[in-house]
């Protein structure tokens, strides 16, 4: 009996330990394309948003940019199967081309090491202000 108990334990504690944690990002290809957009009028801020498809909990460890011009927030929380995290990332917006990457850190089976690279990418302009005086100046050449 006592051996059929131990038996019992072992197997039990074993199939807790294969538990996988496993994360799915709904951003097509991990990217986030933040299109043409202006410095004045956006934020900057973009959202991740992921799942856990897996049968235990999912701990997001370490979250970093190639850059200090990114900056990416991580759950504090581990995020428990089926249930749904976000990764928020708030750009700079310094004008011109928005190619960086941020790379996650975490006890998903599903990428190599835990480690899932997300991407962004765009292009930051400045809005052009058109002098009042400038505009009817060329108005009236065109006459």
């Amino acid at each position: 009996m006592r051996k059929l108990l131990l038996l019992v334990a072992v197997v039990g504690f074993s199939s807790l330990s294969f538990g996988q944690a496993k994360i799915e990002f709904t951003a097509k290809d991990n990217t986030i394309d933040y299109g043409i957009v202006s410095k004045d009028s956006d934020s900057g801020i973009r959202t991740f948003d992921f799942k856990n498809t897996g049968n235990a909990p999912l701990i997001i460890t370490n979250v970093q940019s190639t850059c200090g011009c990114t900056v990416p927030s991580k759950p504090t929380e581990p995020i428990m199967p089926g249930k749904m995290g976000k990764i928020d990332v708030k750009y700079n917006m310094a004008p011109g081309a928005i190619r960086k990457t941020i790379t996650v850190e975490s006890n998903a089976t599903n990428y190599e090491g835990g480690r899932v690279p997300l991407k962004i990418k765009g292009n930051v302009v400045v809005k052009q202000e058109v002098n009042p005086l400038e505009k009817s100046k060329s108005m009236m050449e065109k006459k």
